[in-house]
């Protein structure tokens, strides 16, 4: 076989896809084609059925390197035409810039910002545990991949999942170091002199150092790899921008196109010439490559037997049978709006959803950076070896990415959760999430400056604006427990990226005939009516809601008629429209009322009551007259408006 040739004609397609688009990074793909040449080898695919759960995964952590892995795709035979190749980085095209999940046929998932990709892959080898524990060994045995460079193991992303894989020794795990030795700005030396291969021996790792240009010796490190009885990191020894004539081994290759004299006297000197040209032999290396994994997969049916019906249920993700818990009154029949009587925290009341949740649908799973017990995550149904609960540690950027796989696998819905300030940590992830429509729960407690004591540096303020702000993600800040019920029954049925922010302090039951499951999956309704035609609409969320409440109570006594919007999702109030919006607030003036910055609720309001400063440290609730969120501050906000 001739591997040489199958690597130039890849490397040079990859050039070629670059050049036409005079757009985009040739120099790692054509360092890495001698790897992707025997990688092809050892992948168990099937792109017949690419969703087949025990495929192996391949993940590019280096998003620039896609267009070797759209290369990859074509010769493998997904739906990726030579055409889509020639229209690389168009717009419209199956081949963006970077890669991105259902969108390109055969993408695992949305890689790009660098490090993200090997949290995803440790993500993907945590999920094949966790499915094996639940399937057994014979139905998934499956390896994960994963393409890094420099870049990648530059971001502390990369240390937080690593440092997990190696702690779990998940030895179906294998990173492929593309070590080029090149920067944007020029040698890594500049910026980047850490002995890599003692770093992830210390995490765990079997290490391995090759030639990535000898085909024996990767082929030798990746069986060598998948015998490992830990997580493996092949460190390859590459050069960027292989046989580009003088330009091989220059950071000029790295994110712009060789140009079209380099490409030609390069293809000359390798005896090819066409563009976009891939021959019948190298067409049929990959395509026997492939049909090897579909032997594989063909004998994989064979062995499901009754495990058939179990993975197909895992795959439906059906919450419908889900036993929600009564949070109720202890007076019963007591008509009054809202009783002080009973209160419980929003977090409280999650944590008890999560475990209902959790013993309907066995692939419900998920934790927490280490705050469990605060962000009350703990499932108490371990029905399996390794039970429900993930434990990330302190490793925020890692949990979301790793929740980003999890998701992507197949039969997993899973939650993530932190205090809602450290957000921040993952919200490369969530954004990420976002541009995959992937259904990940992030649970984020002690929502605002009801923390108290903590203080400013745990008090959330502009994070809730920042999540709305964000396309595709839906954020949940209920009013109680029993808005939070119906906000997660709404949440199953949305295949979407959704936060809940949940309350540290306890809140009061609100009795309320309009709470409904209708009318909370619209994002908005009113929640507590006035007595004619409302003059104030008093627009809330969360913890603010019960305070809107008793400040009607005032304001209705003073003769001004008053009603209370709840608002536990803005994004689902915004898809409402206009209508529906007028129809809540008729000819009423609006107060918008958070303890946020929430400057979005001027899209509703008139006027809003919210943060304009950081917080401060003291109990919850004296911060929260002091920061002007009392009843008599809202009622003289709602008179001023008048």
């Amino acid at each position: 076989m001739n591997y040489q040739q199958i690597a130039n004609e890849i490397r040079f397609l990859c050039a070629d896809m670059v050049q036409e688009a005079l757009s985009g990074h040739p120099g790692a793909a054509m360092g890495l084609s001698d790897i992707a040449v025997i990688l092809s080898k050892h992948l168990v695919l099937n792109p017949h059925d690419s969703s087949w759960i025990n495929r192996d995964r391949l993940v590019f952590s280096g998003g620039h390197v896609s267009a070797l892995l759209y290369a990859m795709l074509h010769l493998f035979g997904y739906e990726v035409s030579m055409q889509d190749l020639r229209e690389f980085r168009k717009l419209d095209s199956k081949t963006p810039g970077h890669p991105e999940y259902a969108h390109t046929h055969g993408v695992e998932i949305t890689t790009g910002p660098l490090g993200q990709g090997i949290a995803n892959a440790v993500g993907f080898a945590m999920a094949s545990k966790r499915a094996q524990n639940m399937l057994g060994e014979d139905i998934i045995n499956h390896t994960v991949y994963c393409i890094c460079g420099d870049g990648d193991l530059q971001e502390g992303i990369s240390y937080e999942a690593c440092s997990l894989a190696g702690h779990h020794r998940l030895d179906n795990l294998i990173i492929i170091y593309d070590s080029n030795n090149i920067s944007i700005e020029g040698d890594i030396s500049i910026a980047f002199s850490e002995n890599v291969a003692a770093r992830f021996e210390s995490q765990g790792f079997f290490v391995i150092e090759i030639d990535g240009h000898d085909y024996k010796e990767i082929d030798k490190a990746l069986q060598e790899a998948r015998r490992a009885k830990a997580p493996s990191l092949i460190i390859a020894r590459t050069t960027i921008g292989k046989y580009a004539l003088g330009l091989e081994g220059s950071a000029k290759t790295h994110g712009a196109p060789l140009g079209s004299e380099v490409i030609e006297s390069s293809k000359k000197a390798l005896g090819l010439s066409e563009k976009f040209f891939i021959s019948e032999a190298t067409r049929e290396y990959f395509k026997a490559n492939i049909q090897k994994g579909i032997e594989k997969y063909n004998k994989w049916q064979q062995r499901l037997g009754d495990k058939k019906e179990i993975l197909q249920s895992l795959l439906k993700k059906d919450f419908s049978h889900v036993e929600y818990p009564i949070f109720t009154h202890s007076k019963g029949n007591d008509k009054k709006a809202y009783l002080r009587e009973e209160s419980m925290a929003t977090r409280v009341s999650n944590g008890r959803i999560l475990n209902a949740i959790s013993k309907a649908n066995a692939g419900f799973i998920g934790g927490s950076a280490d705050l469990a017990p605060s962000n009350n995550t703990t499932l108490e149904c371990e029905d399996y070896p390794e039970g429900r609960n993930l434990h990330f540690g302190v490793r925020e950027h890692a949990m979301g990415a790793i929740s980003n796989a999890f998701a992507n696998y197949g039969i997993f819905t899973p939650f993530c959760a932190t205090f809602f300030v450290f957000s921040d940590y993952l919200s490369p992830s969530i954004r990420i999430a976002s541009l995959m429509r992937s259904q990940v729960f992030y649970i984020f407690t002690h929502d605002s400056i009801g923390v108290g004591e903590d203080g400013a540096t745990h008090q959330p303020i502009e994070q809730l604006s920042h999540l709305r702000a964000m396309p595709n993600i839906i954020n949940w800040r209920v009013a109680d427990a029993n808005e939070n019920i119906l906000a997660w029954q709404s949440a199953l049925t949305l295949k979407r990226p959704q936060s809940f922010i949940l309350t540290r302090q306890n809140l009061p039951l609100i009795q309320s005939s309009l709470m409904s499951l209708e009318n909370v999956s619209k994002g908005a309704y009113i929640i507590s009516e006035s007595s004619q035609n409302p003059l104030i609409s008093l627009l809330a969320s969360g913890s603010e809601v019960h305070l809107a409440i008793k400040a009607q109570s005032l304001l209705e006594s003073e003769g001004i008629a008053t009603q209370v919007v709840s608002m536990p999702c803005f994004e689902l109030f915004l898809e409402q429209g206009a209508d529906y919006a007028k129809g809540l607030f008729k000819d009423s003036k609006v107060l918008g009322i958070e303890a946020a910055r929430s400057l979005e609720l001027h899209v509703f309001a008139n006027s809003v009551l919210n943060m304009e400063s950081f917080g401060a440290s003291g109990k919850g609730d004296l911060l929260f007259k002091h920061f002007g969120f009392s009843v008599e501050n809202i009622c003289n906000k709602a008179k001023e408006m008048l």
